[in-house]
């Protein structure tokens, strides 16, 4: 398992995190904890969140878990309500559930239903877990919301679908939120990857594909400034960093952890050897 950052960074602090089960939701929630957060996982079903609640504790980690689906208004406000009654605040929001995207297939080809699902996925969840945070946190007068897209939300992609005008979607959405909330001291982030080869989709991939798959993360490799993607660890790192007062001047802008990507075309040019 990837090592976090354990500076403590969010001492006193309560982090939310939907979609907790997923490996970047996981990810993000161990880095939280391990910089001081009580971390409150939620997941649809129990099950897909356990084994997570058992490694943070194991880590000396501060844990709760619950099954909140974050596709439900009534579900999500109960479990704010629930948290605020017992902890006092919640300090921190991050959503990073699954948009049931389909890809692969050239737009023109494609159905409308598989195209709109993200769309309406990502902006449905955002919109109810964004805003039942907002409305928390303007009553005490501080806290940060975070969310995550990807590499289409910064620059033309191919044969993502739906995908890529999600991460549009939510990167705007992200934007007005935190225009309208920043007079009542909440910052609103959101935080833009890569993808990483060692999140779950690219493992269960690479078992599944072999050298065809190996060749397509190689490519993406190469279309990076860096050469090399970021992994989970680096996402989550970040996500800690945001969420503290370090980055207490930091809102309405994403977070661009794509090793350059998003950032123009200078990836294209070879290494130069150094004489």
């Amino acid at each position: 398992m990837k090592r976090y950052k354990t500076i403590m960074l969010l001492q006193t602090k309560n982090a939310v995190i939907y979609g907790a089960g997923g490996s970047l939701g996981g990810a993000v929630a161990r880095a939280l904890a391990s910089a001081g957060a009580k971390v409150f996982l939620t997941g649809k079903k129990l099950n897909s969140i356990k084994s997570l609640e058992k490694d943070i504790l194991a880590s000396g980690g501060n844990v709760e878990i619950a099954e909140v689906d974050a596709m439900d208004e009534q579900a999500i406000n109960d479990h704010l309500t629930k948290i605020i009654g017992r902890n006092g605040t919640v300090d921190i929001s991050f959503n990073a559930i699954g948009w049931q995207d389909t890809q692969d297939t050239p737009l023109v080809e494609m159905t409308l239903a598989d195209f709109i699902r993200p769309v309406n996925i990502a902006m449905q969840t955002q919109f109810l877990t964004a805003t039942a945070a907002g409305r928390a946190m303007i009553k005490q007068k501080s806290g940060v919301i975070l969310s995550l897209t990807a590499t289409p939300g910064g620059i033309g992609y191919p044969k993502v679908g739906g995908f890529g005008p999600a991460c549009c979607a939510v990167e705007s959405f992200s934007r007005d939120l935190a225009s309208e909330l920043g007079v009542h001291g909440i910052r609103v982030i959101n935080i833009r990857s890569a993808g990483s080869p060692d999140s779950r989709p690219f493992v269960e991939a690479l078992r599944n594909g072999g050298d065809q798959v190996k060749d397509f993360i190689t490519k993406l490799e190469e279309d990076t400034m860096l050469k090399k993607l970021p992994m989970m660890a680096d996402i989550a790192n970040v996500a800690a960093f945001l969420a503290s007062d370090l980055a207490g001047k930091i809102t309405g802008v994403t977070i661009d952890v794509t090793s350059g990507t998003t950032a123009g075309l200078n990836y294209k040019v070879p290494m130069i050897p150094f004489r």
